[in-house]
């Protein structure tokens, strides 16, 4: 496909605006409908052929004015395409990289783009990769939400779950506000400052963030430190909270619809003064009406008004250029008939003589200083003299070196610090060869990292994960943040809460995990669980029933890990049909307060 070829007899390429990851994206011309739009093409023998149709068919239920509509797609020949509305002005990501925006307008673009999603989200639709890539303020001044459901499909990304997006859209407003991304999805933005794993709060990275909009941030990406009443579960509290701090919506709009030239049509410039033709031959002079009688003094047309001069060429606005050869040099580009003066001769440069000047006669030209003895024999002063003798002898023993204050005591603190280092890291080795047993124990686990030649079995897709908590609250560990262990991507992770003591006998719970739907019985061959943030004891449970289970009664322990620490590989002893599973957490690190970090899960049968 090239420029001006035409795609089904409709839409001519006009602009290749991105060739990637096998998929382009282009500005076409409407042929029938006469207007511009987008077409994503990707070859019809693409595995994400089928899925781009079918997201294009869920694009287009959402009807909302801030979302660019799917207007057509098909299959030809040798291309799957989506054509959709076209829009102009600046995404997200390319206004941060200039400077964060103000509370009040990063609130307004948040609350436009989570009263889109409310209405999505009611009909069961995600955006999918809702990043500030994907949002865009147009020419008009109105917020416009690109790629619905269609480019996470030209990414591979399967639809995400409410919870997941939900952290992307309250990612929108941390990056609004302080031009840092901190959400699980890719962005062009630069990633937000982490410590110890936690994303830092938006008041933290740049000064002036309200506290409101500050703690709705924290309570999403820290939700073990947010208040009950902090913390938001669907778009529609995120809009309504963000309105609820804007007050009058309507003001931002008009002022954001202000920041651009209000042009109707931006692809055609808009004239800001009338120009007057220039001067009709006497002959064709049209005549021209008399004012009326009752003309008032305002009018430009009253009587006795001076007649406007005929002026050889268009008005232009003043200190703009005529670019027209044929008319005579206004008066601010016409030379002036006088000559400037000429500039002022330079001074001449003071004589300066390259040798000084002779003596007066009769006086030699050195003479010695007045005070100073004159020495007629050069030989007697040394190191001139060579005869034996003539070297002075220094009969003065030299004076020893006093000792610099303190060096003796700073020569011996050092040498004191580095015994305690030598002494500390004999001792920390002796309890770690404790600890590990020596080397010779065969029992405990095994954790390495991720290998695909150690992975065993074909790859099984959750239909649904859940946290599980049968001994919890109502709040559940961090449901928010499932998705995350299963994303594909290390780096983000599910953590369960923070506890003061250990799970077991003695603690306030037996253990907390993450429960797993098969969507139906399949034999397990095993699941790989990579753990961070330190040891952590993890059991492979299974479950008898399709019902969904709440406790612990129905459960059977498949296989178990200690003290697992990366990629721990649970392998059933013996053959497991089930359709429910979990992965259990009975022993929590202790880094900074009990807490269990489980980064991805992938399972296998």
């Amino acid at each position: 496909m090239r420029p001006g070829d035409v795609l089904t007899g409709r839409y001519r390429l006009i602009d290749l605006l991105s060739d990637a990851r096998g998929g382009r994206f282009w500005r076409a011309w409407d042929g029938v409908l006469a207007r511009p739009v987008a077409v994503h093409l990707i070859s019809r023998e693409d595995p994400r052929a089928e899925v781009l149709i079918d997201a294009a068919r869920r694009s287009a239920q959402v009807l909302d004015p801030r979302l660019l509509r799917v207007l057509d797609a098909g299959v030809t020949d040798d291309w799957c395409y989506v054509v959709n509305e076209w829009g102009e002005g600046h995404s997200l990501d390319i206004l941060l990289a200039e400077e964060p925006l103000s509370p009040r307008r990063a609130a307004w673009v948040v609350g436009e783009v989570a009263e889109l999603l409310a209405t999505a989200h009611g009909l069961g639709i995600t955006h999918g990769r809702l990043v500030p890539d994907n949002v865009m303020i147009d020419d008009r001044g109105s917020v416009k939400v690109v790629g619905f459901a269609v480019d996470a499909a030209l990414h591979g990304v399967t639809p995400a779950a409410l919870g997941a997006e939900l952290v992307d859209l309250v990612g929108l407003l941390y990056a609004a506000l302080t031009g840092k991304w901190p959400g699980p999805s890719s962005s062009r933005v630069p990633t937000a400052p982490r410590d110890h794993g936690r994303v830092l709060r938006p008041r933290q990275v740049r000064a002036g963030v309200p506290r409101v909009l500050d703690a709705l941030c924290d309570g999403v990406f820290n939700p073990d430190h947010a208040l009950p009443g902090q913390r938001v579960r669907s778009a529609s509290e995120v809009a309504m909270a963000m309105f609820d701090f804007i007050g009058d919506r309507t003001a931002v709009a008009e002022a954001e619809a202000a920041r651009n030239r209000g042009n109707t049509s931006p692809r055609i410039p808009r004239i800001e003064t009338f120009a007057l033709a220039p001067g009709l031959p006497a002959d064709e002079e049209p005549a021209t009406e008399q004012p009326a009688a009752d003309a008032t003094d305002d009018d430009a047309t009253q009587v006795g008004a001076p007649p406007v001069p005929d002026l050889p060429g268009e008005m232009t606005q003043a200190g703009v250029p005529v670019f027209d050869d044929e008319i005579l040099d206004p008066e601010w580009r016409t030379p002036s008939p006088k000559p400037a003066p000429p500039p002022p001769p330079f001074e001449d440069n003071p004589e300066r003589p390259l040798f000084a000047p002779d003596p007066p006669e009769g006086r030699p030209a050195r003479t010695p200083r007045p005070d100073v003895p004159e020495i007629s024999d050069s030989s007697a002063f040394w190191p001139w003299g060579t005869e034996v003798g003539k070297v002075p002898i220094i009969d003065e023993e030299p004076e020893e070196e006093e000792p610099v204050p303190g060096r003796g005591w700073m020569r011996g603190a050092w040498i004191l610090a580095v015994a305690l280092l030598v002494l500390l890291a004999m001792i920390y080795g002796f309890n770690r060869g404790l600890n590990d047993g020596g080397g010779g124990d065969d029992d405990a686990p095994t954790t390495e990292p991720s290998s695909q030649s150690q992975a065993t079995g074909d790859p099984v897709s959750p239909k649904a994960t859940f946290d599980f908590d049968p001994q919890g609250g109502s709040d559940g560990e961090n449901a928010s943040l499932v998705a995350l262990a299963f994303d594909g991507d290390s780096q983000t992770r599910w953590q369960t809460s923070r506890y003061k003591q250990n799970f077991g006998p003695g603690g306030l719970k037996d253990g907390v995990g993450l429960l797993i739907d098969l969507g139906r019985e399949r034999d397990l061959s095993q699941v790989s669980v990579e753990v961070a943030g330190g040891p952590t004891d993890l059991e492979l449970l299974g479950f008898t029933g399709s019902e969904r289970p709440t406790d612990l009664s129905a459960s059977t322990v498949l296989a178990s890990a200690q003290g697992a620490d990366g990629v721990a590989r649970l392998n059933p002893q013996q053959p497991a049909s089930t359709r429910w599973v979990a992965v259990w957490l009975t022993s929590l690190p202790d880094p900074d307060g009990f807490r269990g970090q489980v980064a991805e899960v992938q399972i296998r049968s």
